[in-house]
């Protein structure tokens, strides 16, 4: 009886040791999944500001993909600045817009880090 708790108390350590390797790797796939996203986010807004400072024709399709999807991702940045200029309008909104998606990945990574 003896060996059988011990094989028992074993077996329990090895199987809190996977669950906290397995947690470990769950959370590292999750802060890479957070990472990259954020990093999309900015790179889309960015591409945003560059295609519409270099006038690129809002008629193409890759132009009007990029403004639908930046438009949701400023999260409100839109009009925070409201200069006469559209193309300074553009940069300094749709600009804060993708340091703030940075601003906050890195904050969450940090965040999940600490749960590891």
């Amino acid at each position: 009886m003896t060996e059988d708790v011990r094989a028992g108390a074993h077996e329990g350590g090895l199987r809190r040791a996977d669950l906290r390797r397995g947690w470990g790797r769950f959370v590292d796939v999750l802060i890479q999944l957070v990472r990259w996203f954020g990093l999309v986010c900015a790179a889309l807004l960015a591409i945003h500001v560059i295609l519409t400072i270099g006038s690129a024709n809002p008629d193409n399709g890759i132009t009007q993909f990029v403004t639908s999807v930046a438009d949701p991702l400023a999260l409100g940045f839109q009009d925070l600045f409201t200069p006469e200029d559209p193309q300074l309008a553009v940069l300094l909104n749709y600009g804060i817009a993708a340091i703030f998606w940075l601003f906050i990945t890195s904050i969450a990574t940090k965040i999940l880090a600490a749960v590891r």
